[in-house]
């Protein structure tokens, strides 16, 4: 008997069983909705990663510290007496390395290297506004001339290219706080105020401030000196929908922070003293080669290929967890199949035995109840997988504008090969939960099998 006229017999007996197959194959498809929406969910999030990576961070960029503990776990802690390193700063109790100008200089010399650029930690006393007598707490960060932005007013620097000397660009947050049309703020100074930290006066100088300035002058010696330095307002940035986060400080060229982190640390321990460094691996170098040849020199860096690698490890457990509730409905479905392929064999036993009569082989037999389990797991498949796509379709818009992803992006994305691999997965796994049945048919006597009633 030839293989399709036993899939096509398979086939006529599932349909002389409607209600049971039909039953049977939800079984599976639960397993198949769920395990379709799983992979749907991990592909779209490894593209909308990949999205975050390629739009935030230049493939080529490195982030260098000094402290290998950053990357392995935060930190160490402060375990009572440590010997004592300039380069080594207190925060929230947790000790660090920082790197100093030496290794700032070091780093330059490489010819593996462009872009060295600290990342400076700026302590704004207050930041005020042309037209407005307000002032207000914000942060000041480092423009980053690698990344890609939008803005709602103003404009930027072709991508690569740093912002000028004295300018500035805003988040759009401000523009709302400030109650001012974003277009009208460009052109606009905004000043921002900075305190240099008190240091300890001499004798000799206390009692000059005395005689000259009285009280006044020691309380005001106390505050230490304050400076404010104007920018021009370039543009106002708009958060994009493959940012890693909204903006909230205010941006200025890797220059001017420079000159305010130098106002503010100048003569403390924390002048010319960096937490971390951004660099970029020139044109045609690997950054993990890079990286590599750090190591041995005490430095440790992350590369943008090993956040991505963070990030998809975060998605794949996620996506692990979700099919496997996927695999435990199979898992019960399977059991559905042997039942249901047992009692078929039960309830035509002598119907099998008159196909042995007439010719058919054991092992066409066992293909037939085989054909009949591949059926089920098939149409299960379908189904499950049909109506993942279908719901999908329908919520991927809603979950876009919920999770404010951006036009274009979905956190679904059906992947028709993937959907052809769990449906051939889903047949091999009937074909194998049908097997003790199918050989229990194939060992039937003919003559017994007559026999039954």
């Amino acid at each position: 008997m030839k293989t399709s006229d036993i899939l096509r017999r398979a086939g006529r007996n599932l349909r002389q069983a409607k209600m049971r197959t039909i039953l049977t194959s939800l079984a599976i498809s639960v397993g198949a909705f769920t395990l379709t929406l799983s992979l749907a969910a991990g592909q779209g999030s490894r593209d909308y990663t990949n999205d975050l990576i390629s739009t935030n961070i230049d493939p080529q960029a490195l982030f260098i510290v000094k402290d290998k503990s950053i990357f392995e776990g935060g930190p160490t802690a402060n375990t009572g007496l440590r010997e004592f390193d300039a380069d080594v700063t207190v925060r929230n109790g947790r000790s660090i390395k920082q790197l100093n100008q030496t290794d700032i200089d070091k780093l330059n010399k490489r010819n593996d290297l462009v872009d060295v650029t600290p990342v400076y930690q700026i302590d704004v006393q207050s930041i005020s506004f042309e037209g407005s007598d307000k002032r207000y707490i914000a942060q000041v960060d480092t423009y980053r001339p690698g990344v890609k932005s939008e803005v709602i007013a103003g404009g930027l620097p072709e991508i690569g290219t740093d912002l000028k000397e004295g300018d500035v660009v805003i988040p759009e947050s401000f523009a709302a706080t400030l109650g001012i049309d974003a277009s009208n703020l460009i052109g606009k100074t905004m000043t921002v105020t900075l305190a240099q930290v008190s240091q300890t006066p001499t004798d000799e100088e206390i009692q000059r401030i005395l005689v000259t300035e009285g009280t006044a002058g020691l309380s005001k010696l106390a505050q230490g000196k304050t400076k404010e330095f104007d920018f021009t307002i370039r543009a106002i940035a708009k958060k994009a929908s493959t940012a890693l986060a909204a903006t909230t400080s205010a941006q200025v060229s890797a220059m001017s922070a420079k000159q305010l982190n130098d106002y503010v640390t100048e003569g403390t321990t924390s002048y010319q003293k960096y937490f971390g460094v951004s660099a970029t691996a020139k044109t045609g170098v690997d950054p993990a080669v890079v990286k590599a040849e750090l190591n041995p020199e005490g430095y440790a860096a992350q590369t943008a290929q090993d956040l991505q690698s963070l990030l998809f490890t975060i998605v794949n457990i996620l996506q692990g967890i979700v099919a496997g509730f996927g695999v435990l409905a199979l898992l019960a479905s399977v059991f559905g199949i042997i039942n249901t392929q047992y009692i078929s064999v039960l309830e035509r036993t002598s119907q099998i035995g008159l196909m042995k009569a007439l010719g058919m082989s054991g092992r066409e037999i066992a293909k037939l109840f085989r054909y009949e389990a591949a059926w089920i797991g098939f149409i299960g498949g379908v189904i499950g997988a049909g109506i993942a796509w279908v719901l999908g379709t329908v919520a991927n818009p809603l979950i876009t504008r919920q999770l404010e992803l951006g036009e274009g992006n979905y956190l679904l994305d059906f992947v028709w090969w993937q959907i052809a691999i769990l449906l051939v997965s889903l047949v091999v796994i009937a074909i194998a939960a049908g097997y003790f049945p199918a050989r229990k048919a194939a060992k039937l006597d003919p003559i017994e099998a007559l026999r039954t009633e």
